[in-house]
């Protein structure tokens, strides 16, 4: 238990924030809103290893340490994804999906 909340309550957050970012990555036509959507993902992945850790092993650190590399994985994929969005968005002006559809023909 971390300072009076249990692990139950924090992985029902985090759970609820995993499927927040999957509904969000399916259901949205904006690139911006689908990074936004993975990022959720990837948070609530970083927050169940450290939490899980706390709960199994609390005086070990590497859910910590697999935090840490899922936030350095992710900076990377952030910072890729965003070059391509403004690469597209100088092209056909546009960040929704479906416009940019029309490059591939």
């Amino acid at each position: 238990m971390i300072a009076g909340i249990s692990i139950y309550e924090i992985l029902t957050v985090t759970s609820i924030i995993f499927f927040i970012g999957v509904y969000g990555f399916i259901t949205r036509k904006n690139l911006i809103s689908i990074l936004i959507s993975t990022e959720l993902i990837l948070n609530a992945s970083v927050v169940n290893f450290v939490v899980i850790n706390k709960y199994l092993y609390p005086t070990l650190l590497e859910g910590v340490f697999f935090s840490i590399f899922i936030i350095a994985v992710a900076a990377a994929e952030t910072a890729l994804a965003v070059a391509i969005i403004i690469n597209l968005y100088r092209q056909i002006s546009s960040v929704e999906v479906k416009e940019t559809e029309i490059m591939k023909y």
